[in-house]
């Protein structure tokens, strides 16, 4: 809504631009939320078998932490951590991994380089090199290489949708054009105008030309790959555009997109339920799925 100030991007001014994208000041039961993960995932790597902290590239950020399904040739199942490009680690959402061993999926949940030490042309280029390394260990971990799906919340839905943008052949010899079968992207960003002009840009410390080239928005999209959108209903208005224009564009790609507002949930907790087998948000994916696992 415009307020009294200069107006700073669409009808808002930087008061007001800030409050859509303060995700800790309109839910400030934050902290509890990471807590519980943080616990969960505790519990989860010490009940399932796991290889932590797996080496993806020379970073010391580059590492994947791996939930093997039961069975060999499981599909297998990347999971991007939020916290704003900034803030949370993979070791936080290894509790996902509890709602899809039972469906026979594998699991990945990797790390990457936070803002402000490392900027979001590493952090997309981080996140494609997770994805290229584990297409090609997948069958060492007992999973298949050939169905791959990613799903991310918050800033990780923003890097879902440039893993779906990737023109892997570029990246490497022998990597597939489909590499990533579908994505599923919660809360997600899609748009980094509004980020970089917000007081997320001093930790970000976004520029124009990094704004046009992993805006999703601004993306050539190679693969026609179905995209499932989640947009808590108790989200800011910003975040409901932010994932219409998304699932618009992929429609208009005439790709198959579905966009999904669950009731009674916000940003933080419409993941909490991840951990659950037969939880609506983990069916919607799995019902959403090229394959069924």
């Amino acid at each position: 809504m415009r307020q009294a100030g200069p107006i700073v991007f669409r009808d808002f001014d930087q008061a007001a631009l800030d409050a859509q994208y303060n995700n800790r000041a309109r839910f400030p039961d934050f902290v509890e939320h990471f807590e519980r993960w943080k616990a969960w995932s505790a519990e989860t790597r010490s009940r399932l078998p796991c290889h932590l902290d797996v080496a993806f590239g020379p970073d010391p950020m580059e590492r994947v932490d791996i939930f093997p399904a039961e069975r060999a040739g499981a599909p297998l199942y990347v999971f991007i951590h939020g916290g704003y490009w900034y803030s949370l680690d993979k070791a936080d959402y290894s509790y996902v991994a509890e709602g899809l061993r039972p469906h026979g999926i594998t699991t990945a949940v990797n790390n990457f380089g936070l803002a402000p030490a490392y900027d979001m042309d590493e952090i997309v280029r981080q996140n494609r090199a997770a994805l290229a390394w584990l297409w090609r260990h997948a069958a060492d971990y007992g999973a298949d290489r050939d169905r791959i799906y990613v799903c991310g919340h918050s800033a990780g839905g923003h890097l879902v949708a440039m893993l779906l943008a990737t023109d892997w052949p570029a990246l490497g010899d022998g990597l597939p054009p489909d590499l990533v079968k579908g994505g599923c992207a919660i809360g997600g960003i899609f748009d980094l105008e509004p980020i970089r002009l917000s007081f997320l840009n001093e930790k970000l410390h976004l520029t124009p030309e990094q704004v046009r080239r992993h805006s999703p928005l601004l993306q050539r999209y190679p693969v026609p790959a179905p995209l499932l959108l989640v947009v808590a209903v108790d989200e800011s208005p910003e975040f409901h555009r932010q994932s219409e224009e998304m699932r618009d564009l992929w429609r208009s790609l005439g790709y198959p997109a579905e966009l999904v507002v669950p009731p009674g949930l916000d940003h933080f907790n419409v993941v909490n339920q991840l951990r659950q087998p037969d939880c609506a948000l983990l069916r919607l994916q799995l019902d959403h799925l090229p394959w069924r696992p």
